[in-house]
Order: structure tokens, then C-alpha cells, then sequence
């Protein structure tokens, strides 16, 4: 028997969905509208199943994208999307790793909806703009100018060179050891001046509510964070295609995920809302 389209293109549609509302939940709920979506349709009237399930995932977390909006304008602090324990090899694909980082999908959030959509479709996946227009319901043209702006906005904002997995590896597994043993001048070395750590924590449990900007600040925050009575785990992961942390402290786990540059750590993102660490057990699978 041949198998269903969908279930081929499983992690494909995963991925554009992941990537539209970085949010694995809300991903996994846009791919059960959609299979129920594809299962009452004809399949003899369709021409590149491929096409339209990316068609219809697109329309649906658009939908889901917009609903979203005002809760996460309503998010109790920072809102950070919800890390992915991933495999080494997804770090082979640059592009794919690049683009699920923790690092885009926050700059992906300064987009509208629409932007996002178009954005992902566009330079991730290379979709025509002929396509990505009958999925959002717009021209070609307009398609056009809306991928423009989207790249403009992007390119403004993330990080401004590309490192390589062996550097960003190194500089990665010096920040955990710095962490681990809770030097302030370990970690002030591993840090740019300027670095900025961003925590969620939701509302649920203890995290800063805004950014911390420079070294120091950032330091001994950590440093500090170190100094709990409390014993903890940390163990080096990949998360989101590039290297990461998971600390486990008093059974609550911690997502650690860094931007490298230059040989120094310019953000840290920690998330710390347990309800987006339910898929740091399993690896994802993603696919372009």
C-alpha cells in the first residue's frame, strides 16, 4: 500500500507549522485540524498532495497564529518559544537549524502573522510566490512586496554572522562549565559586553520578567542562580539544531539556548515555563 501523503509529509508540516507559532503544541493541534481537513477531501482532485497539505497547514496556523495574538500580548513576562530537543544531524541542514534556532523563531515573533507566514514560505521552504498567495488568500504581487519587508525586518534583527557547529560547540560547552561551577570571571570571559539573557518563566515559576542587559548584570545573576542550596543536573543537548543546556534542578527542568558570535555568547535564552518543556525527552523530527 502506498502511504498517505500526510503521513509522508509528516514532519515537513510539523515544521511549517512549528515554525509559523513556535509553539510544538499549538503545531501538533494545527496538524490534527488539518488531517481531518485532508481526510474529507478528494484525493483524485488533487494534483501535488505536497502543495496543498502545506496549503492547508498554512491556512490553519495562520488561523491559530491570530488567535494567539492577544494571549501572548497578556504573557506574563518574556515570551520565548518553546525549545525542541533535536538530533545532531538536524544541524547538517544550516539552513533548516537556522531556521527553528530559538534565536529566529524570537525575531519570527516581531512579525505580523501574515509576514510570518509568507517569511517562512518563502525562505525557508522557497515556495512560488504564486503558491504562497492561494494559501494566505493573497496576489502573487502583494506576496512579493510582503516577502520584501519580512526579510528586510529579519535581516535587521538576527544574529549578524554565521559560526561554525565546531566554534559555536566549544564557546557553548565553556558557558555550561562556567555556569556549572558558578565563576564569575569564567563567565564574564565567555560573554560578549553586550550580551542580553532573556527567561519565561510565565508566570508558573521564578524567571526575570524583562531582559538583562550586559555582562556583569548578566553574571552575577547567574552566578547567584548558582548559589541555591539546592543540587542540580546540567546536561549539554542539542536543542532546536544547535548545541544547548538542560539543567534539572529539584525535578523542574531548564532549557538553556545560547547566540555564539565572534567566540562569545551575545543571548541567552532560558526558558523555565514547564509547559513548554514537554519535548526536551524525544527528539523532533523536522524536515524542509
Amino acid at each position: 500500500m502506498t502511504e498517505d501523503p500526510f503521513v509522508t509529509h509528516r514532519s515537513l508540516l510539523f515544521t511549517v507549522a512549528y515554525e509559523m507559532l513556535g509553539s510544538a503544541a499549538d503545531a501538533e493541534d494545527v496538524l490534527q485540524d488539518s488531517w481531518l481537513r485532508w481526510a474529507d477531501v478528494d484525493r483524485s482532485q488533487v494534483r501535488e498532495p505536497r502543495a496543498y497539505l502545506v496549503r492547508t497547514v498554512t491556512r490553519q496556523a495562520l488561523n491559530r497564529l491570530r488567535t494567539l495574538s492577544r494571549s501572548r500580548e497578556e504573557y506574563v513576562g518574556e515570551w520565548l518559544p518553546e525549545p525542541l530537543l533535536t538530533s545532531p544531524d538536524v544541524a547538517e541542514d544550516v539552513e533548516l537549524a537556522e531556521s527553528v534556532s530559538i534565536a529566529m523563531l524570537t525575531v519570527l515573533e516581531t512579525l505580523g502573522p501574515t509576514e510570518r507566514a509568507v517569511f517562512v514560505l518563502r525562505e525557508v521552504f522557497e515556495m512560488p510566490y504564486g503558491e504562497i498567495g492561494e494559501a494566505i488568500g493573497k496576489s502573487a504581487a502583494t506576496v512579493r512586496q510582503v516577502a520584501r519587508r519580512a526579510r528586510e525586518h529579519v535581516a535587521a534583527r538576527q544574529p549578524r554572522m554565521r559560526v561554525s557547529r565546531a566554534e559555536q560547540r566549544t564557546v557553548v560547552d565553556r558557558f555550561l562549565l562556567a555556569l556549572r561551577t558558578g565563576q564569575l570571571q569564567d563567565l564574564l570571559e565567555v560573554m560578549a559586553p553586550d550580551v542580553v539573557l532573556i527567561a519565561d518563566g510565565g508566570g508558573v515559576v521564578a524567571a526575570v520578567l524583562a531582559p538583562i542587559h550586559g555582562a556583569e548584570p548578566v553574571a552575577r545573576l547567574l552566578t547567584r542562580a548558582n548559589q541555591v542550596p539546592v543540587p542540580f543536573e546540567m546536561t549539554p543537548v542539542w536543542l532546536n539544531g544547535a548545541p544547548a543546556g538542560r539543567i534539572e534542578m529539584n525535578g523542574e527542568a531548564t532549557a538553556v539556548s545560547l547566540v555564539v558570535e565572534n567566540g562569545q555568547v551575545t543571548r541567552i535564552y532560558i526558558v523555565r515555563n514547564p509547559q513548554k518543556l514537554t519535548r526536551l525527552d524525544e527528539p523532533a523530527e523536522l524536515a524542509r
